[in-house]
């Protein structure tokens, strides 16, 4: 459905050590550093992207915004959480664990990246 999805950073390495870490628990390789500054990840399914806003303003999360990865077992999300918190994420949402929303259960583990943006690991249970 999805061709790419940027996401603001202030800190281009700060966010790019970030990531490398958490996308690295998923099996992804470390971002790419183009011309421009921005960092992108490539699958071969899409585009993940981070960079400083064109407009010169500073980055913001999206409140109400959450960017959703994939993952394969509830140990890979935990491997995700982890590494995040050990690279500049903080903790939200309630702990990583199964949730029972009515309509499916997920695994479920949030983070805030080090520009404020709500990301999650995310298995279908």
């Amino acid at each position: 459905m999805f061709s790419h999805v940027m996401l603001g950073a202030n800190d281009i390495q700060k966010s790019k050590k970030f990531y490398d870490a958490v996308l690295g628990a998923l099996g992804y390789e470390e971002g790419k550093i183009d011309p421009k500054g921005r960092c992108f990840y490539f699958t071969k399914t899409g585009v993940f992207g981070l960079s400083v806003p064109i407009d010169g303003e500073p980055a913001s999360h999206g409140n109400g915004s959450t960017l959703g990865f994939a993952i394969e077992s509830e140990e890979q999300g935990l491997a995700w959480h982890a590494a995040g918190l050990a690279n500049g994420g903080v903790a939200c949402e309630d702990p990583p664990g199964v949730r029972d929303g009515g309509v499916m259960k997920l695994y479920l583990a949030y983070l805030r990246d080090p520009a404020g943006n709500k990301i999650c690991a995310m298995k279908r249970v």
